[in-house]
């Protein structure tokens, strides 16, 4: 069956290399030019060594961190300054020849290579000193760089702020050069801003020796634990678990109203627990989910909306989020799986809101589901693919058992491996399992793992090796690794260049400068707000309420106006750093104020103009990409309001240090849940029935007024909803007799 799409033309099924296309013009990074296959082949040898050295390192040793950071470093600059041209013009995407050219990539581009990898290896190689050059050792430098620190020093800045353009685009630059003038030249600055100002020895110092600025906790957390995570949903993906999860999200929702939607919801919940990034999300689940919803009567726009905004989530889902949580938890001090239990109700939270959207436009537009033949049959799909959990299931037990996030990486991605590339019908290939054994068996008789560890993961490689799907060979493989360091440039580069902004941020305390800004801001609307909102001697809410309320509102409008160009990892660890001493004054526990910045960063990636994972999905669905937008952003309303509910009830969190109670947590979650549902009415204007502008005005204030944790404000929400409810359900009465 062929429908038409937002044009007016006809809907046909996507190839592979299609979505692959789409993934790449979308895609943050994603974009490669190209080079010849002398030089591709450089290239990929370059990438499955990057792969291979942070897979190894992970389970073997780290090295010292400046050199850790220095290789990674060192492949980043080799792999963006191949790949992504200097300006993102169509021709600059092209094959070039000629004496100014290595391989297709300008000589210039090679210069700027070399000078990266120096830069990034230099720190390593004068750690120690070397007396012959007249260096000293790294102690007696710090805060007083030699002439080769210099050098190499102001070439890295320059270079990493170059590599984050490439991949990124200007936004994220210009904003860190503001940042860098800040720190140079304070004195200049009005007011609070103003401070002495930092030399430039001084700055470069700061900004080019580790524990601050570019080889500081940013690069690090991506270099030691990011890129292992990106590195293992490409290959869960590649192997089969994508799909399993798609199929099971058919089964689950499929048959219901507006059945393929709420697929798109529920796959994109599943995928989002392998993969942090938005774009990937939304190719990857949007392939088969908008097809279907345009077959069962979608507007094309909405079809792609719902993915988009469904797929969002995967930077907040649980266990493996974006690379902003593995960062929130080295900035909290905190276990990683911390973030990951804090993450749980927030991940609901998203696509309960999307969900209750796309159920109430299914109900509005009378959508049916899929039809008992379209349904894929569970014990197939379990039969053929119940290996695939093996990977996911390892990582999971590593994970939670208390051992480093790169360790419980490492067990994923060789179980992965196994699972993918062992079968028992293949003796030769049981050497990836035999190999994995080995290692657990080494890692047991040193202590570092304990028994029951050791016995799951031998269990977990045996299972792995009896997967009943095809195998996949070693150029596949390879392949897949190559992928895999292909999607971890962008984030590698972001977390480079967003490390300069920790550096300023710490040399200045420029956080806490417009934190102090914002609650004094706050504090004087609030106070002019409470005389408004009191008659006499009573009051409605108090100065402090009002001032919390109106700083997080401040914040959420920040977030979501710099998310329009800045990746959601950049954006966090820019703007947490000023509402975390703005909301910290407040009394809002830190990792309430981390969530909620966090939360609002997923949220901008939905909102237009910008909003890569939209136009991503407008390219499957064939629609017009800012009303895909437009229709992305609609659906993320029901829940915009919802990071509040984080500060005013940390116990959402489970983790927050002011403790958890079952009941107030099951109060709170189901007040916060109905109020998300009443924001999602307001916003499709159906509930039981059509819905006048009046009483979705009231559902709405409803919804918000649910947000907030008291008896008291679900009391008021209760009495402004019942007028637009008891409306509901006589219309549905109504409808009913005279159907």
């Amino acid at each position: 069956m062929s429908v038409k799409n937002d044009t007016g033309g006809e809907d046909r099924d996507l190839t592979a290399e299609e979505l692959a296309a789409i993934e790449e013009e979308y895609d943050e990074g994603a974009r490669t030019r190209a080079v010849s296959t002398g030089f591709a082949r450089f290239l990929k040898v370059v990438a499955l060594a990057f792969a291979t050295y942070h897979y190894l390192t992970a389970g073997f040793a780290l090295p010292a961190d400046y050199w850790h950071m220095g290789w990674h470093l060192s492949g980043l600059f080799i792999l963006i300054y191949a790949l992504f041209p200097m300006f993102r013009t169509h021709s600059a995407y092209e094959m070039k020849t000629g004496p100014l050219h290595l391989g297709g990539v300008p000589l210039f581009d090679v210069l700027l290579m070399a000078l990266g990898v120096a830069s990034a290896l230099y720190l390593g190689f004068a750690w120690q000193g070397v007396p012959w050059l007249g260096i000293e050792e790294q102690t007696f430098r710090m805060g007083n760089p030699n002439i080769y620190d210099m050098i190499f020093g102001c070439i890295l800045i320059v270079l990493v702020l170059d590599i984050a353009r490439r991949t990124l685009g200007w936004v994220l630059p210009a904003i860190i050069c503001v940042f860098m003038a800040y720190a140079l030249f304070g004195p200049i600055f009005p007011g609070i801003l103003q401070h002495p100002g930092v030399k430039f020895r001084t700055f470069v110092s700061s900004m080019y020796f580790p524990q601050e600025g570019i080889f500081g906790v940013t690069l690090w957390v991506v270099s030691t634990i990011v890129f292992h995570f990106v590195l293992f949903g490409v290959i869960a993906q590649r192997t089969g678990l994508g799909q399993l999860f798609i199929d099971n999200a058919t089964i689950l929702a499929g048959r219901y109203t507006g059945g393929p939607a709420k697929v798109s919801v529920v796959s994109s919940a599943f995928f989002g627990t392998i993969s942090g990034s938005s774009v990937a999300n939304t190719v990857s689940t949007g392939a088969l989910t908008i097809p279907n919803m345009k077959r069962l009567g979608y507007p094309g726009h909405f079809a792609g909306g719902v993915e988009a905004a469904a797929s969002a989530g995967g930077q907040i889902t649980p266990p493996i989020m974006g690379a902003a949580a593995f960062i929130m938890a080295e900035f909290l001090e905190v276990p990683y799986t911390t973030i990951v239990i804090a993450a749980i109700f927030p991940a609901l939270l998203h696509y309960i809101g999307v969900f209750s959207v796309v159920h109430l436009m299914a109900r509005r537009l009378n959508l049916q589901g899929l039809s008992k033949e379209m349904l894929p049959r569970l014990g197939t799909v379990w039969r053929d693919g119940w290996a695939n959990m093996v990977p996911l299931v390892g990582l999971l037990v590593v994970l939670f058992s208390g051992y480093t996030p790169y360790m419980s990486a490492f067990c994923g991605i060789s179980l992965a491996i196994i699972t993918g590339m062992a079968r028992v019908r293949n003796p030769a290939t049981l050497f990836y399992p035999g190999a994995f054994i080995a290692f657990v068996a080494w890692k047991y008789t040193g202590e570092g793992f304990d028994l029951p560890m050791s016995a799951i993961l031998i269990a977990c490689a045996v299972l792995g090796s009896f997967n009943p799907q095809e195998r996949i060979r070693l150029p596949q493989m390879a392949d897949t690794f190559e992928t895999g360091v292909k999607y971890a440039l962008a984030v590698g580069a972001a977390a480079a260049a967003v490390g300069i902004v920790v550096g300023v941020i710490n040399t200045t305390g420029v956080g806490f400068r417009i934190g102090f800004m914002v609650t004094q801001g706050a504090g004087q609307i609030g106070a002019n707000l409470h005389t408004l909102l009191s008659f006499g001697s009573f009051e409605l809410f108090s100065v402090e309420d009002i001032t919390l309320f109106i700083s997080l509102v401040l914040v959420a409008i920040a977030c979501i106006l710099m998310g329009a160009g800045v990746p959601t990892t950049a954006l966090y660890i820019m703007l947490v750093s000023v509402a975390q001493p703005a909301l910290a004054q407040l009394g809002v526990p830190p990792i309430a104020s981390h969530m909620f910045v966090l939360y609002y960063g997923v949220v901008a990636e939905i909102t237009p103009p910008v909003c890569t994972s939209a136009y991503a999905a407008a390219a499957i669905a064939n629609s017009n990409p800012f009303r895909t937008g437009i229709s992305a952003f609609s659906l993320g309303l029901g829940k915009i309001v919802a990071p509040m509910a984080f500060v005013y009830a940390p116990v959402l969190l489970f983790v927050s240090q002011t403790g958890f109670d079952l009941w107030t947590f099951i109060y709170t979650a189901t007040s916060c849940i109905a109020g998300v549902i009443c924001l999602s009415t307001a916003v499709v204007g159906y509930w039981l029935a059509p819905m006048g502008v009046g009483f979705r005005i009231l559902m709405g204030l409803a919804g918000i007024v649910f947000i907030a944790p008291s008896l008291q404000a679900d009391l008021i929400a209760a009495l402004i909803a019942a007028p637009a409810v008891l409306t509901q359900i006589v219309q549905r009465r109504r409808i009913a007799e005279e159907g």
